[in-house]
């Protein structure tokens, strides 16, 4: 006799998947952070592995403030403070007085971290293709689409 947990949509098969999801996530999440850290030295030899993605969202973002970093990352202003100061000293952040607001300041990538991030970037889709080239095109779409929905799904 075949129970609703022995079949293939059952809670046991749900629960066997969902092991399997955190163990492919935990993969994944080890992956990034080696991808973080070796992107950040091809960025610039010094930069903190912590520092490479505030670098990216500033490149893509433009000129803004401090506190709009912090608030987007959810971290404190202090910590956005020190990584900031760290890509200053490396000439791969620029600081420039807020034009709405002369007592504030706006922090913005520089011209030779935007060209550094695009290399970096260029590099590391070629590898990707790569590595997924035996993928079709509906494979990797149904993949991106399927990851979207993951992320979407865990959005706060």
């Amino acid at each position: 006799m075949t129970t609703a947990g022995d079949t293939p949509d059952g809670p046991e098969a749900r629960s066997e998947s969902l092991r399997r999801l955190e163990a492919e996530v935990g993969v994944l999440i080890r992956r990034i952070r080696r991808v973080i850290h070796e992107r950040a030295r091809a960025v610039h030899a010094e930069m903190q592995p912590s520092a490479y993605l505030l670098l990216a969202w500033l490149a893509d973002e433009g000129p803004v403030r401090a506190s709009a970093i912090a608030e987007s990352f959810g971290i404190d202003k202090g910590a956005i403070s020190r990584q900031l100061q760290h890509l200053v000293d490396l000439g791969l952040v620029t600081r420039s007085p807020d034009p709405d607001d002369g007592r504030a300041t706006l922090v913005a990538a520089s011209d030779d971290a935007v060209r550094r991030m695009t290399d970096v970037a260029a590099h590391r889709r070629k590898w990707l293709d790569e590595q997924l080239g035996d993928w079709s095109a509906a494979e990797l779409n149904g993949f991106v689409d399927s990851l979207a929905r993951y992320n979407e799904a865990l959005n706060d």
